[in-house]
């Protein structure tokens, strides 16, 4: 029997560009159901939580049938939340997926997970897809990594990564990092009580920080994988009209 595995979609009501954005309908469906459908549909994820400090999102939850666990309301990050309910459980492994992937598919997480589960030395793993425009190498919502011939990460930016000096001559220029992390719980922990270092404070990535304190990350590879991340109104839209074919 392998490792006990849960899920925990961290979900806040607040945000600048889609308020409401967990709780946004999509084909009819809010888009946090829509999210814990896809994490539910990994076959080794035993338990799916929602994390979130608004009774709105957690009613909503509630109402389509799905486990939902009320956190504080002064946590900066969705790890500092994710890292609260994962104190309360005894999963050996904890999924973070974010709550804007309502078309995310089941099998990055998979894959993720899986290099977790076969070695019991790894912390934490994550997942990147490969980037073919250059204009998506120059644009800093992108965030690049750049791993070692094993898939373990060296850098994450936004800025281009790798630099080419010499222009680009390869159809994949380099790679997209997702923001899907699984952790070892006892790592979670304590990776959310570790400050904020230089190069996180810098980028404003909090993977940096596992890096700069010594910790490997290792990478899975997808193509293709992450569907439309809704951060916007206009995303909405274009989610609603996957939906509708």
């Amino acid at each position: 029997m392998g490792p006990r595995i849960t899920a925990i979609i961290p979900a806040r009501f607040e945000s600048t560009r889609l308020p409401g954005k967990p709780l946004a309908a999509i084909g009819g469906k809010p888009m946090i159901e829509r999210v814990v459908a896809r994490a539910a549909a990994v076959p080794c994820v035993g338990r799916v939580l929602v994390a979130t400090d608004d009774e709105r999102i957690a009613a909503a939850v509630r109402g389509f049938g799905g486990e939902v666990v009320m956190t504080k309301r002064d946590h900066v990050s969705g790890t500092d939340r994710i890292a609260e309910v994962a104190a309360g459980l005894d999963d050996e492994v904890i999924v973070n997926v974010q709550g804007d992937l309502p078309f995310l598919e089941p099998d990055m997480l998979e894959r993720a997970v899986a290099l977790v589960t076969a070695d019991p030395q790894l912390q934490m793993a994550t997942v990147r897809e490969p980037i073919r425009k250059r204009e998506e190498m120059d644009n800093p919502n992108v965030v690049k990594v750049v791993t070692d011939r094993d898939g373990f990460a060296l850098y994450f930016s936004r800025s281009p990564l790798p630099y080419w000096r010499d222009g680009v001559d390869a159809e994949i220029v380099g790679y997209r990092h997702l923001g899907l992390y699984v952790y070892r719980r006892d790592f979670l922990l304590k990776f959310a009580s570790m400050p904020p270092t230089p190069l996180e404070r810098a980028e404003k990535l909090e993977q940096l920080r596992a890096l700069e304190n010594g910790y490997r990350i290792r990478v899975a590879d997808c193509d293709g994988g992450l569907g439309i991340e809704v951060d916007t109104p206009a995303d909405l839209e274009r989610a609603n009209a996957h939906v509708a074919g």
